[in-house]
C-alpha cells in the first residue's frame, strides 16, 4: 500500500516538474521574443510590465487548468446570453493572442522586410498592410459566421 502511495505521488512530481519546465520555457520564448516589452513600449506604459507580465503568467496558468480539468460550458450555456457573450469574449482574448504570437514570430525573423524587397513592393506597404489584415477579418468572420 505504501509503495503504491510513494509510487503515485513520485509521478504526481515527475508531472508537476516537467510542466513546470515546460511553462518556464513557453514564458521564457514570450519574453525573449520581448511581446510584452514591446507592447509596454509602443503604449507608453513601461510601468505595468509588471502586471502585463503577471498577466501573461495567469492566462497561461488559468488556460492549463481549463485544459486539464477540461472545464467548458455546456451546449445549455453556449445558447444563452451570457454563454455566448463568454465565448465571444474568449474568441476575442485567444484572436489577440494568435495575433501577437505570429506578428512577434514575424517581427523577430524580419519576414516582411524580406519580403517586401523581393517582390518590391515598398511603395505599396500600406496597402498591403491593410489587405491582410481585410483579409483575415473576413477569414475568420466567415468560419464563425456560418460555422465552418
Amino acid at each position: 500500500m505504501w509503495a503504491q502511495w510513494a509510487q503515485q505521488i513520485l509521478l504526481a512530481a515527475i508531472g508537476v516538474s516537467a510542466g513546470a519546465a515546460a511553462a518556464g520555457g513557453l514564458f521564457a520564448f514570450i519574453v525573449e521574443l520581448g511581446v510584452v516589452a514591446d507592447f509596454a513600449d509602443r503604449t507608453h506604459t513601461a510601468d505595468k510590465i509588471l502586471l502585463y507580465e503577471s498577466s501573461v503568467a495567469l492566462g497561461g496558468i488559468i488556460g492549463n487548468l481549463i485544459y486539464i480539468f477540461q472545464i467548458g460550458l455546456s451546449a445549455g450555456a453556449a445558447q444563452s446570453d451570457i454563454g455566448k457573450g463568454m465565448l465571444g469574449i474568449f474568441g476575442i482574448f485567444a484572436g489577440i493572442f494568435v495575433g501577437c504570437w505570429s506578428m512577434a514570430l514575424a517581427e523577430i525573423l524580419n519576414v516582411f522586410p524580406v519580403f517586401m524587397r523581393r517582390v518590391r513592393i515598398v511603395r505599396y506597404v500600406a496597402a498591403f498592410t491593410i489587405s491582410v489584415a481585410i483579409g483575415k477579418g473576413l477569414g475568420a468572420g466567415l468560419f464563425f459566421f456560418k460555422g465552418w
